[in-house]
């Protein structure tokens, strides 16, 4: 992070059929360790609907989460599925943002689930959710594109993807009407902050879209102010 000039990121636990991939309370111990550079995103087991809302609850309140993590592929549900809907529900409630993964999956494994257009449901049942599609939406990146132009509150992060295969669809949303939706993102461990930024000016934005980008997008959608 210091080597890219980053001051403050967001890390993700990860839960998935098999139990915590990466667990809230490590994420915890690493915001513990490095005071003010880091906000988590909790997860939880989508199987036991009231355990995960009190989880959800419980790192949002007491702990200063910023987010919720979900990871459809994982299991194997589009984000329409009704096990999503008490944590979506107790987003709003809270006021946080749901992070979800659109697009194909890097594991051999059904990218159905990531599909763009199941994001269009759940936009629809709770207006007031902001949903941010991580991972850009590719294959499906236009129409990525077209829900996040559809529906004020989603939104589109760059994680998985370095500037140089950021979609040409994409690069211009970002610099025109698209500039307050979408989010700088790396995908650490798989991408380093400094290979990222390294390939920032490629993209050729406008400062006042870098800096929208870079952080004032992620600042407003996350509450980090």
């Amino acid at each position: 992070m210091d080597k890219a000039d980053v001051g403050h990121a967001l890390l993700s636990a990860w839960y998935g059929p098999q139990g915590p991939l990466i667990s809230n309370e490590q994420v915890l111990e690493m915001i513990q360790a490095y005071p003010g550079r880091f906000s988590g995103l909790a997860s939880a087991d989508l199987r036991d609907p009231v355990a995960a809302v009190t989880t959800l609850r419980k790192y949002v309140t007491e702990h200063g989460f910023k987010g919720l993590r979900l990871i459809q592929w994982l299991w194997e549900l589009p984000s329409t599925h009704a096990l999503y809907y008490p944590l979506l529900a107790a987003c709003v409630e809270l006021d946080v943002p749901v992070c979800l993964q659109v697009g194909h999956t890097g594991p051999l494994l059904s990218s159905e689930s990531g599909r763009p257009a199941h994001i269009e449901r759940m936009a629809l049942d709770f207006p007031d959710l902001k949903i941010i599609g991580g991972h850009i939406g590719y294959p499906w990146h236009v129409e990525m594109i077209a829900v996040a132009t559809k529906f004020p509150n989603v939104y589109i992060d760059t994680s998985a993807y370095v500037p140089k295969r950021y979609p040409r669809e994409l690069v211009e949303y970002m610099q025109g009407h698209g500039k307050h939706k979408v989010m700088f993102g790396t995908n650490y461990p798989m991408i380093t902050p400094d290979r990222a930024m390294a390939q920032l000016d490629l993209l050729e934005l406008s400062d006042d879209v870098r800096d929208l980008f870079l952080e004032g997008n992620a600042r407003r959608v996350f509450n980090l102010d």
